[in-house]
């Protein structure tokens, strides 16, 4: 059997549902297990053991790409697809690809375009979005691999991570604290860049940490707004590195500092402490999954709007001060 998993497509809904990717590929042994996924996240099921094959494709954007994408996993002659996504336009996918076997959420009206459709759990539960990847397999009557996510940097890429940290200027020898101030999904999510400031300067002068700041090309005007407020200049890999190389360089990390944020998951992933700053979404559904991790989240009563931008003044991020963060950060720095 030839079964091909459509993966999300961004780094920490990816990273959430390796559980259930690998509880199908385990309840199905003898399957041939094809990851389709967006190019900018496939390498994160490198040295995997579940993933026979990788496609890269991304979302049709029009009808043209919608067919154009058909053809790609026509062409793959695969018996059953698996829908990790909840779009109506991701189900009609797999049926102009001609998957005779078409599973995952009945949701968003896609019910008639798929031959299993799992209805979902919830009921307004705020369920952690890995328990909700695991019960689409289990209700596709598969048993379930325990909800472990797991992710390595091989020796190669942890030796280059240390050649791209010391370029960057980063001191090998101390504590490196890493912190991650972007957020694709909105300013809403994002500590404010003052606040990070802070915090390393903290750091610095009580933990003789080294920090580094990591994140997408995007954020570089954020990371410039925290590197001016520091005392000496951080170690800048943002919009510098690719996928395998943020996972080595993090793996180097004694702490990393985030926002609600995909490599926040990676790097809990690879069991790095992890200190996230969450605003408007809900930790119940998206928070790091694994110990060591901390959770800093100030109430609001307007919380959880899901807002992208705060029409109001910021008050369940701005309400996390520098020393709090600083007092939960010391757990993890000598």
């Amino acid at each position: 059997m030839k079964i091909v998993v459509r993966t999300p497509n961004w780094i920490g809904d990816v990273l959430m549902s390796f559980p259930a990717i690998e509880s199908l590929a385990r309840g199905l042994p003898e399957a041939e297990i094809w990851i389709a996924a967006h190019p900018w996240v496939k390498d994160l099921f490198v040295g995997t053991d579940y993933a026979d094959r990788i496609l890269p494709i991304r979302p049709p954007k029009n009808l043209r790409d919608l067919g154009r994408t058909a053809a790609i996993l026509r062409s793959g002659r695969f018996d059953a697809g698996l829908l990790l996504t909840n779009s109506f336009a991701s189900a009609l996918l797999f049926r102009r690809a001609n998957i005779p076997e078409r599973w995952g959420y009945r949701r968003d009206g896609r019910g008639p375009l798929l031959t299993k459709g799992v209805i979902p759990k919830d009921g307004g539960r705020s369920v952690h979005m890995v328990r909700t990847y695991l019960e689409l397999i289990q209700g596709l009557g598969l048993p379930l691999r325990p909800a472990e996510i797991r992710l390595a940097a091989a020796p190669d890429e942890k030796e280059r991570s240390r050649i791209i940290l010391e370029q960057a200027g980063a001191d090998l020898s101390r504590p490196l604290v890493f912190l991650h101030a972007g957020a694709s999904f909105g300013p809403a999510k994002r500590w404010p860049a003052e606040r990070f400031a802070a915090l390393g300067r903290i750091l610095m002068e009580r933990k003789k940490a080294g920090l580094v700041l990591t994140g997408s090309a995007e954020d570089a005007p954020v990371a410039e707004a925290i590197a001016s407020r520091l005392p000496r200049p951080p170690a800048n890999l943002v919009g510098r590195t690719t996928l395998r190389e943020l996972v080595g360089a993090v793996s180097q990390a004694a702490l990393f500092v985030t926002n609600d944020t995909g490599p926040m998951h990676l790097a809990n992933a690879l069991r790095v402490p992890v200190m996230a700053v969450f605003g408007p979404t809900d930790p119940a559904v998206t928070a790091p999954f694994h110990p060591p991790a901390v959770v800093l989240k100030k109430d609001a009563v307007c919380w959880p709007c899901l807002y992208r931008e705060c029409p109001y003044d910021h008050r369940c991020m701005t309400g996390v001060g520098a020393e709090e963060a600083a007092a939960a950060a010391a757990e993890y720095l000598p």
